[in-house]
């Protein structure tokens, strides 16, 4: 995927950004300066499938997806626009359900829907419904994923593999004696906690990739190293459970609530005691630390006290979960 975005779409499309951060940079949103302000601009497609599934559906995951990316850059949501394509005799049920929960969720996140679009196919032509949405933040100051210093500590701001294990496990129709429930949500107070106490140097969510990914591109960007404790990941054993049965690692599945923010070592115990007050960061812990050495990779701190290279997953092992 990033070979595509790079050989062709950064190859065709020449526009640059009216800000500091624009399509170039491969962030989760791009910045535009108006006067003496910035804002964030970000957009995204949902394909989720299943459209519903335990702790949310396409429409929460669709608002959660770009307020999270405008809070991974620093920006407060202001306003989002939505583009909805559902395919020829779709639910009206359904889509009064999708549409209840994005105006639930938006209102939770404080940032309104404000413009939209919809488009019918015909049957067949697509496999239920696609949410694209848009979002535009206000942000004081901008955060970016490569901002990284040796020093820093790596904060998660909640639990891994939740939304990933749950699509995985509810599509296929897996029983299993567990309950998993995706963690899908707007994480702007948990941010908005952290960058009050101040001293954040990088944010990525770990969607797309999970933490693994996330890990590795902010390493990349910012030419350092990433070390982790495997023991210091906040891991859910029903997600364990469930991992370990269908053999696919955690740190690689997808995640919608979550944040992974690099800290000021001196701040760092302030940081995770704002975000351990919010609603969806209780769960918060210290992961790890950048290092000066073994730029561009992460390194795997094992349980049983090895080091192994973490290596930015190829493909995706549960494809069509965001």
């Amino acid at each position: 995927m990033m070979d595509l975005i790079k050989d062709i779409i950064l190859k065709e499309i020449k526009l640059k950004s009216a800000g500091e951060i624009g399509l170039d940079a491969l962030d989760d949103g791009a910045t535009i300066s108006v006067g003496n302000k910035t804002l964030i601009l970000t957009t995204d497609s949902h394909t989720v499938k299943p459209l519903f599934f335990p702790g949310g559906d396409i429409g929460r995951l669709s608002v959660s997806g770009t307020v999270n990316d405008m809070a991974m850059m620093g920006g407060r949501p202001l306003a989002l626009a939505c583009a909805m394509v559902v395919e020829e005799g779709f639910p009206i049920a359904d889509l009064e359900r999708i549409f209840r929960s994005m105006n639930q969720t938006s209102e939770e996140a404080g940032c309104p829907l404000i413009t939209g679009d919809f488009k019918v196919m015909e049957k067949g032509a697509l496999d239920g419904a696609i949410i694209t949405t848009t979002g535009v933040g206000l942000a004081e100051k901008v955060i970016t994923d490569r901002g990284l210093k040796p020093g820093d500590k790596i904060i998660v701001t909640g639990t891994i593999g939740d939304h990933g294990m749950t699509i995985l496990a509810h599509r296929e129709g897996i029983e299993l004696d567990v309950d998993l429930v995706s963690d899908v949500a707007p994480i702007w107070e948990t941010v908005e906690a952290a960058l009050k106490v101040g001293g954040v140097t990088a944010m990525k969510d770990p969607t797309r990739g999970g933490l693994n990914a996330a890990l590795n591109e902010m390493a990349t960007k910012a030419n350092v190293g990433i070390l982790i404790r495997e023991t210091e990941i906040p891991i859910l054993d029903s997600v364990r459970v469930a991992s370990e049965m269908l053999g696919i690692d955690p740190l690689q599945i997808t995640n919608e609530g979550k944040a992974v923010m690099a800290v000021n070592p001196a701040k760092c115990d302030a940081v995770l005691e704002a975000i351990k007050k919010t609603k969806y960061g209780r769960n918060a812990r210290v992961i790890g630390e950048v290092i000066p050495h073994h730029p561009g990779d992460v390194i795997l701190e094992t349980a049983i006290g090895g080091k192994r290279l973490l290596e930015a997953p190829i493909g995706d092992p549960a494809p069509r979960i965001c």
